[in-house]
Formats: structure tokens, sequence, C-alpha cells
């Protein structure tokens, strides 16, 4: 049906209207004129996907200027597909009754682990491993030592997507993630890196709250998105713990003995770097006294999670000369992890806020704010000068290094706990430290 909602011609997929339907597409338009924020709330099952598609589709098109993209954010992958769904159904609709096929893009956007179509890659079962695997056979350097030695491994997917899939935009339709595969097989191209490339120029992007909420997701994945874009979260009653738990982190004592591992691979591999190709170092060391605004110009292929927002002013900064030598910072985190190891060793629970967490650390150790603020893109920086191949590798030192970065950068909001006993051992000690948002 048609239906005329507050002066908007709106194309409605049903033959008949809840009028708790009717009411929210009117305060969802009144919303959007005011170009203001809105909570709205439905009963369940009463239509609430259908009616915020059909609205803001038709406002879209009433007002291209003022809405180029709606940015639809849902919890689970099958909340995903069921409004691409929703949507198909929508412009078909719309084709059905006005004879035209409207210039339209949508399209679901996944992790690597739910869009890759390489056949080795594909077959892990873990998203870290996809991830890591996946960077193992396109990292920019990986990519230019394929050139030089074809016994290389490289992903075929990815360098066909490169080389041509940049210059033809994915045709008009609404994709979900079986259509973004079977797209991609039929094209030899990445499904993964097609739809990160299109969600550029789609009408309609559809994915988790992750991608815009999670910063060292969204700083890769959404950050180019306009401005002048819609966007919804459904179920946003979730979104305190998503953003809680995406600037969370659990530090167990297993994590550390693993990080022992890292630091002994990192030595190792800077040693011979020394010996064989010294100069690399020494370029990443002029690079980091510009600043890591010139250090990190990565390509989209090197970095799989961005830093845990450290702020702008920071990235113009030279590092710290405590930690801009390879070595210097290998022997800082050393001493960092061994101060965590000490904190681990506890009995009862104990709670403290960053400020007193950094004091304890410059009293015990004589680490100060100022390099540990620097640790996440340090360590960025260092993997990829390393010419690091499987970086999944690496989670549990890059875990502490993100640690480091958040508890020096927010003294405010945050709170640091440590428990003798993981929840789901009560008996066994098992000692954890969690860094945590604070809830409202």
């Amino acid at each position: 049906m048609k239906l005329n909602i507050d002066g908007l011609l709106v194309y409605f997929p049903h033959d008949y209207i809840y009028p708790e339907q009717y009411s929210y597409m009117l305060e969802l338009k009144r919303t959007l004129d005011a170009k203001g924020h809105g909570v709205l709330e439905m009963p369940s099952g009463t239509g609430k996907t259908i009616s915020l598609l059909s609205l803001i589709l038709a406002y879209q098109r009433a007002h291209p200027l003022e809405v180029s993209k709606l940015i639809y954010c849902s919890r689970t992958v099958p909340e995903i597909e069921k409004v691409i769904e929703e949507l198909r159904k929508l412009l078909d609709f719309h084709e059905k009754q006005t004879g035209e096929k409207l210039p339209f893009l949508g399209l679901a956007l996944s992790s690597r682990k739910n869009l890759c179509i390489h056949p080795e890659v594909s077959a892990f079962r873990f998203g870290k491993e996809v991830d890591g695997k996946c960077f193992s056979l396109t990292a920019s350097y990986v990519r230019a030592q394929h050139q030089q030695d074809d016994s290389v491994p490289f992903c075929r997917f990815f360098e066909e997507f490169d080389a041509h899939g940049r210059q033809v935009p994915l045709p008009y339709g609404v994709y979900n993630l079986d259509d973004l595969k079977a797209y991609g097989r039929q094209k030899g191209w990445c499904p993964y890196f097609l739809a990160r490339y299109s969600i550029l120029h789609a009408n309609v992007v559809v994915y988790s709250y992750h991608y815009l909420l999670d910063p060292k997701i969204a700083s890769l994945v959404s950050k180019e998105l306009a401005r002048k874009s819609v966007v919804v979260f459904d179920e946003a009653h979730n979104i305190d713990n998503v953003c809680i738990d995406s600037m969370g982190v659990n530090i167990t004592r297993k994590t550390l003995d693993r990080c022992q591992g890292n630091v002994a691979t990192l030595q190792a591999t800077i040693q011979k770097i020394k010996d064989t190709d010294a100069q690399k170092l020494k370029e990443e060391y002029r690079r980091l006294v510009e600043g890591l605004r010139e250090a990190n110009v990565a390509r989209e292929t090197d970095v799989y999670l961005a830093n845990p927002v450290l702020p702008d002013e920071v990235l113009q900064e030279a590092v710290p000369g405590n930690i801009r030598t390879a070595e210097h910072f290998v022997a800082f985190l050393k001493r960092f992890l061994e101060y965590l190891k000490s904190r681990l060793r506890v009995h009862h629970v104990v709670q403290e806020s960053p400020p007193s967490f950094l004091k304890d650390v410059f009293e015990k150790v004589c680490i100060e704010r100022k390099p540990l603020q620097f640790c996440s893109e340090r360590l960025q920086s260092l993997l990829r000068t390393l010419e690091i191949a499987d970086i999944s590798d690496f989670s549990p030192i890059t875990l502490i290094s993100n640690f480091a970065t958040l508890v020096s950068t927010y003294s405010k909001g945050c709170t640091i706990l440590i428990e003798p006993f993981d929840d789901r051992t009560p008996t066994i000690a098992n000692p954890i430290l969690h860094f945590r948002a604070k809830s409202r």
C-alpha cells in the first residue's frame, strides 16, 4: 500500500498496517525532519523493521541531499540477514508499484570468517584464526615477497579484487552474505574486501554494532562513511554492554605466559633483521621521530585491528625516546609484563582507578604514563617493520599493549578489578585482571 506520512509518500509492502506502525513512522519522520536523535519503541512482532526501512528509504528518495545513506546496526548475523530480506521485499514491492528499478545498492557486512571463500582460510573454525591467516596472505610485504618469489603463499581472491574489483562497482541490488560470496566466487574476488569497499557507495549498509561502536574496528571500516547518514541501532538497549565490552580487557596468568613467548620471538626477529637489514629498523626509527601519523600510513590489508582510540593530538607527537628503538621497546614490554605478573599475585579482590594503577607502576618499575600511551601503535609499527606474517600468534602481546594504551589514556570513567578467582572456576586460584568502562 501507499501511505502519506506527514506529507511523505511511503511505499509499504503489506495490505494492512497496525496503528503502532503508523505512529512509529510518524515519529521517525519528525525525528528526521528535526535532524536529531530519537528513541522509538514498539511491541515485538508488530513489524518494526519494515516500518523503519519503508519510512527511511522514502525519506532518502525525497531528500537525497540530506540523507545519503542508511546504516543499520544489529547484533547477530541472523538478525542482519533478516533486515536484508525485509529490504529486498520492500524494493521488490516498489518496483512492482512503479514499474521502475531503482538505482539502489544495499548490502550486509560481516567478518572475514563469514565472508571468506579461500578454501584453506575459510576452513578455520575461529574468527581470530581466519583474520590471522588472511593477514598472512594479503599484507603488503607478503605480496611484495610473492613478486620476488612465487613460492610465497598469497590470496588470489584478494589479488583479483585489487586488480579489477575497485574499477567495477558492485551492481545495483540487495546482497546478503551468501549473495556476496556467490558474486565473489563468480568474479574470483574477495567478498570481504569487496563489501568493505562497496559500503562507501551503498545506499543501505547492514552490519554489527561493533563496526560502528568498537573503535578498534570502526576506525578501519566506518571512518569514511558519509556524515549525512541515518544510523539505526536495533535493540538499542544493548549499546551500553557493547561499548563496555569493546573497551574492556581481561588479562590472566596464561595471557602473560604467552606474552613471554611473543617477546622472545620479537627479540629473535629483531636480531635477525639487525644482522640482515639494519636499515629497515633505522627507517622505522626515523618515522617514529616524525610521529605516529606518518609511521602508521598502512595499506588496508596491513592492519586488522586499529588502536583502542588514541587521541588525535597524540598521533602527531614523536614517540617517546625510551621506546623508539625496537630493542628498547621490547625491553620496556618485558618490564611491564613483570609488573603485571606481580599484580596478579593476589588473595583478595582489588579495585582501583587508572591514576592509582599508573602511580603504582611508576613507583614499582619506574614506567611513566607517556610511553604506555603509545604502546598499541608502537607494537603495530614494530610488527609491520619485522614483517610478521601470522600476526594472530601475537594476540597476547597485542592485548597487553592495548591495555597499556587504554589505562594510560582514560583516567575517568574506567576501573581496574583484580580477582584471585575466575567466575567459571571459583574454587581454583586463577587470578584475572579486568579493565572496564563503568556502566552509568
